[in-house]
């Protein structure tokens, strides 16, 4: 575990952090006091872990609109809808339905399919599984797999920003030379 088995002050020496907003640092700081400094000693055992993935998974989606907006996959508008689902946007099963609005296709094309799926996957993982209540399916999360979803959502993080922020960074100064 990079995230979770390292000194927490890590990831604020990555060029993620400095691209996070203040709200996202935030969570993410709130998130590791949860896990770190509150839960990791085990003095009261939870039936389930799932409460420590949500500052991670709202950074997770906040992060996502930032970086959609900023390679212009999706405008400002959508950027400050209350209307954009970005689980509808980035499901592969809806690509060829949605068609140009496919945030999943915007990221096959300009990014890489597996860049794709790996939003796709970790927004299921981190999202949807969850934060849905079924009454036959009541997905209890250990500590030890709540660690694992914080680590696969920052890692994705990373991933999606080392591939289409800087990329997209680098390709405008291959313009201007």
């Amino acid at each position: 575990m990079l995230y979770l088995s390292m000194d927490k002050h890590i990831l604020q020496q990555e060029p993620l952090w400095n691209y996070f907003s203040q709200t996202q640092k935030d969570l993410v700081l709130e998130g590791q006091y949860l896990t770190q400094d509150i839960i990791r000693d085990h003095a009261f055992h939870f039936k389930d872990y799932s409460f420590l993935i949500f500052p991670f998974a709202k950074t997770y989606e906040g992060f996502l609109k930032q970086l959609f907006k900023d390679v212009k996959f999706i405008s400002h508008l959508d950027y400050i809808s209350d209307h954009l689902r970005l689980g509808k946007l980035l499901s592969p099963h809806l690509e060829i339905r949605l068609g140009e609005r496919s945030l999943y296709r915007k990221v096959s094309e300009c990014g890489s399919e597996a860049l794709a799926k790996r939003i796709w996957q970790t927004w299921k993982l981190g999202r949807n599984e969850i934060f849905h209540y079924f009454p036959h399916n009541l997905k209890a999360v250990s500590f030890r797999a709540a660690e694992q979803t914080i680590e696969e959502i920052l890692e994705t993080m990373r991933e999606a920003y080392n591939e289409l922020k800087l990329m997209r960074v680098k390709n405008r100064l291959m313009q201007y030379n």
